[in-house]
């Protein structure tokens, strides 16, 4: 994995851009991008719009190539006119789809708003894309990768009643396209707009829900991130966001667990992996869920320290890696939640103390036990050689 920072004029936003070069010709880019004056959402949005661009025209894209954008929000509610105005994070674009995800996590001040970019660069020529309703659809040979976001249910009272109609919508969808929730979704975001009060009623729905359709510890959960997180819609507690693939093939997938590190999450309660890894025929996408300071009983490590709670995180999310041949040279983001805005300075220091100039954000999202100050997720791309394998 490539690594850069984009530096403009003194003030102009942060950002740091990964790149993956595929030996079958595809290259895939993460950006992050964060404001680093104060002022209003909209002169924020137009920094960031502004460094965003250049960005691509400086790494020979076209916005083109953008698959997904997510940008987190300080308070997507009073933000919404701002972000439907900028050509960016406008959530439909006819002219040049994109997934576009809104989520009320607040990045560290002076910051309103912070994204998070993913594009794809393919020689052999423009990308084969099109948006329906909630979900992009990217079409790659015999594949179809689908980014939903935004995926809500607020007429419905109640986080438990609100998580099964997404969970009945989102496979909805699945069937209408051919596809099975146990087969073909690759990674799952949750973000819950009162973790301490409602996450424990989403836990129960989704384990119900999911026994249903095959999905228990005797055969495999699915990647995930359950994180705080308010939707525009002050109605919605629960929102998904959620990957998908259409016609990936059984040898393509396997899930991770480093035992000796952490538990597997049926332990307490939970049915997530810890990981997942989708092997194509030059490379493989290693997905980490969202993971915290936790031992291989379950046990959360070292109360009130943020500190010693994210080296335990880096070791647990490292051992992840080391289960696919990877290492965290080969992450192309991350995202950092913290329960305390006051630990955005030290982790967010002790983060680029040691990966430099990888892309990564840092924001305000308290995880789904209160004893947790921070975790971890992002994704991974490994170099590989897969002939039965079809191309990504």
């Amino acid at each position: 994995m490539d690594y850069w920072s984009e530096d403009g004029k003194a003030g102009s936003p942060r950002v740091s851009v990964s790149r993956f070069h595929g030996e079958d010709g595809t290259d895939e880019y993460h950006l992050i991008v964060v404001p680093r004056l104060a002022g209003s959402i909209e002169s924020q949005l137009a920094d960031i719009e502004h460094a965003y661009r250049a960005a691509i025209a400086s790494a020979g894209l076209s916005m083109s190539t953008a698959v997904l954008r997510r940008f987190f929000c300080s308070d997507p509610h009073n933000q919404t006119d701002a972000l439907n105005a900028c050509s960016i994070s406008r959530p439909h674009q006819a002219d040049n789809p994109c997934a576009v995800s809104w989520v009320g996590q607040i990045p560290a001040a002076p910051a309103k708003v912070a994204l998070w970019a993913y594009h794809l660069s393919d020689p052999r020529g423009e990308l084969n894309k099109r948006q329906s309703g909630h979900t992009l659809t990217l079409v790659r040979g015999d594949l179809a990768h689908h980014w939903t976001t935004r995926l809500t249910c607020p007429g419905l009272s109640g986080c438990r009643d609100q998580t099964r109609g997404i969970f009945d919508a989102y496979d909805r969808f699945l069937t209408e396209g051919g596809m099975r929730l146990a087969d073909h979704v690759v990674r799952t975001w949750l973000f819950v707009r009162d973790i301490d009060a409602d996450y424990a009623d989403l836990v129960v729905m989704r384990r119900e829900f999911f026994a249903a359709r095959g999905l228990t510890p005797q055969t495999h959960f699915i990647a995930s991130s359950g994180i705080q997180g308010a939707d525009a819609d002050i109605a919605a507690r629960v929102t998904l966001d959620a990957y998908a693939v259409g016609n990936l093939h059984e040898q393509q997938i396997y899930f991770l667990a480093a035992p000796e590190h952490l538990s597997p999450t049926h332990v307490y309660g939970v049915t997530f992996e810890r990981a997942t890894s989708v092997a194509y025929h030059d490379r493989e996408h290693i997905f980490i869920s969202g993971t915290a300071s936790i031992d291989h009983r379950g046990n959360i490590l070292h109360h009130g320290d943020v500190g010693r709670q994210l080296e335990r995180t880096l070791d647990n999310v490292e051992a992840l890696l080391q289960q696919a041949g990877a290492a965290f040279r080969d992450m192309g983001h991350f995202i950092v939640y913290v329960r305390d805005p006051a630990d955005h300075a030290v982790v967010d220091h002790r983060m680029r103390e040691r990966f430099g100039s990888a892309p990564i954000v840092v924001i305000t999202a308290p995880v789904c036990r209160p004893g947790w100050l921070v975790e971890v997720e992002g994704m991974a791309v490994l170099p590989a050689s897969h002939s039965d394998c079809p191309a990504f």
